[in-house]
């Protein structure tokens, strides 16, 4: 079961972020010798940090708004700093899961990159179906727009590339407590180029051990 630690730069961001965990699923902790049945989320300071270490406790530390100014602080320390509209897209990312969850997404550049990224790949390298007129109202689900971008000779490389990496960094993940992994593929306008590798690499990464992969369209029509 997973632990986090939450910090913030007051106690209003500190509710905040403990009302989102628990609203997550998250169970409450009164203190570290809370048992571990379920993910938990415990609020914290700089001395709980400090004897969560020497028991050797493994946590994940989350700071919810601006630096606290603290030297050894949750803000100083933090693997996750947020704000507080970010808080409960994170809490569902880091609940415990039997497999990892690999979510593959799409995204257009022109509306930016989505803030739950882990991993972000620019798809621009690739000829862009755009200019080409009978693909231009399709979507990269489309076979003849999945076809027009996997014959590209750069689009194989470099999904192997990132199935090797992948495949190389999930079970760091899995030991690390991670329950999700978002991958965002971005193009400009998140229909063509960004779908195709981001379908094409959650097909891949299906028979991953210990590994759940899916392809996320978003915002794409049905």
């Amino acid at each position: 079961m997973a632990l986090v630690i939450v910090g913030g730069a007051s106690a209003a961001h500190i509710r905040a972020a403990l009302q989102a965990f628990e609203t997550a699923g998250w169970a409450p902790a009164t203190d570290l010798g809370s048992p571990a049945e379920h993910d938990a989320v415990l609020a914290g300071d700089a001395a709980l940090l400090r004897e969560a270490d020497r028991r050797g406790i493994r946590y994940f530390l989350v700071h919810c708004g601006p630096d606290d100014g603290i030297a050894d602080g949750t803000f100083a320390r933090a693997h996750h700093r947020v704000g507080t509209a970010e808080v409960a897209g994170l809490a569902r990312r880091l609940r415990s899961r039997e497999r990892l969850l690999v979510r593959c997404r799409p995204f257009g550049f022109r509306q930016g990159i989505p803030g739950d990224c882990d991993w972000v790949i620019d798809a621009r390298f690739l000829d862009n179906p755009y200019w080409v007129e009978e693909l231009r109202p399709l979507d990269g689900r489309h076979p003849r727009v999945r076809e027009h971008i996997l014959v590209q000779e750069a689009a194989g490389a470099v999904l192997d590339h990132l199935e090797r990496a992948l495949r190389a960094a999930l079970p760091g993940y899995r030991r690390q407590g991670r329950g999700e992994l978002v991958i965002g593929f971005g193009c400009t306008g998140g229909r063509h180029r960004s779908v195709v590798l981001a379908a094409e690499l959650a097909r891949r990464l299906e028979t991953a051990e210990g590994v759940e992969a899916r392809f996320e369209p978003g915002d794409l029509d049905p």
